[in-house]
């Protein structure tokens, strides 16, 4: 969190009320592990002043303003970055960091505009896991040169995304949370689009049939698009998704069956024991969640374990198979 919707969400809001304004004044927070500016603040801030705001871009979970002159400002939101527009309703999280009646601009403000005709919006991030950058062409630098295809504006074709998969020989989870493979899809999409085609998270991607392929293509899509719809405005998801029962590690059930937790990818994983089997030769092994790897918002970036045990080999296991996947960056 956040992730596509969301950060679309921000980018459709400062294109439809910031667009055509020229920045009159910025300021630019001296907080050098989220603000990446190699020629400094001062000249952060200088450089934006005057310039005109043409669009409004974005890939994946990355956002960039387009000015009309470089060099153009790039916002990484990591586990808690967001856009607010003074006086204006952008999106509601399920676990906003920031409350959008306090102080404006807000103490955890990265980036703060004021444009020509009054309208103020910030860049805040109270966890400090985003980045603020200053690029001349964003999308030839990484991080977003570097992403795959955006899952809104570039989705797969379904005979492409099972071909993909069917040479992919790692777990399900960790491939979706690859931004290098598909752009956008965080914890709680992958979660829930594992869910809703019933696809266990530790199933390794090359293991799946076919028609696993088609309903975890058609999910991806579903929820995407849903959640774009809605603005990312979370009170808006359907009931019966998977989204509302996941947070904090803590029981509960999803169409009355039980939700249980394990790390996958790195990340804590909600999933639904009774719907999501692993299949084929994984189907004789249990798995053992490493504990302590990854905070209970599910969004952190430490690595996490994923360990397999053979499931006739109780607390004894003859042999065991531990794979460390460090998670990527948003």
């Amino acid at each position: 969190m956040p992730e596509l919707p969301e950060v679309e969400a921000a980018r459709r809001a400062l294109e439809a009320h910031c667009v055509g304004r020229r920045i009159t004044r910025c300021a630019v927070a001296d907080d050098p592990k989220v603000v990446v500016a190699a020629a400094g603040r001062v000249t952060f801030e200088r450089a934006m002043v005057g310039r005109t705001i043409v669009a409004a871009r974005r890939r994946g979970k990355n956002l960039w303003l387009r000015l009309d002159a470089p060099p153009f400002p790039s916002f990484q939101f990591g586990m808690a970055g967001a856009i607010y527009i003074k006086g204006v309703a952008v999106t509601k999280y399920k676990r906003s960091a920031v409350n959008s009646e306090d102080e404006w601009p807000s103490k955890y403000s990265k980036f703060f505009v004021e444009l020509d005709d009054g309208l103020e919006f910030s860049f805040t991030d109270k966890r400090r896991f985003a980045r603020v950058r200053l690029f001349d062409d964003p999308e030839t630098v990484p991080p977003i040169s570097e992403l795959g295809p955006d899952a809104l504006f570039e989705p797969m074709s379904v005979d492409n995304f099972v071909d993909s998969l069917s040479r992919k020989k790692i777990g399900i989870k960790a491939l979706l949370l690859d931004q290098s493979f598909i752009s956008g899809i965080g914890n709680w999409i992958a979660d829930e689009v594992l869910y809703q085609s019933k696809i266990h998270p530790l199933q390794i991607a090359s293991s799946l049939t076919r028609e696993s392929c088609e309903a975890l293509h058609q999910s991806i899509q579903e929820v995407v698009t849903y959640a774009v719809d809605v603005d990312a405005n979370c009170d808006r998801f359907p009931v019966e998704w998977l989204f509302h029962h996941r947070w904090g590690k803590k029981p509960g059930k999803v169409d009355g069956k039980k939700i249980e937790f394990i790390t996958a990818g790195g990340r804590t994983t909600a999933y639904v024991p009774q719907l999501q089997k692993l299949t084929g030769t994984q189907s004789n092994k249990k798995v053992v969640a490493s504990p302590g790897q990854v905070s209970e918002d599910g969004d952190a970036k430490e690595a996490g374990a994923e360990v397999e045990v053979e499931a006739d080999d109780d607390l004894k296991p003859r042999k065991r198979v531990a794979t460390f996947k460090a998670a990527k960056g948003h």
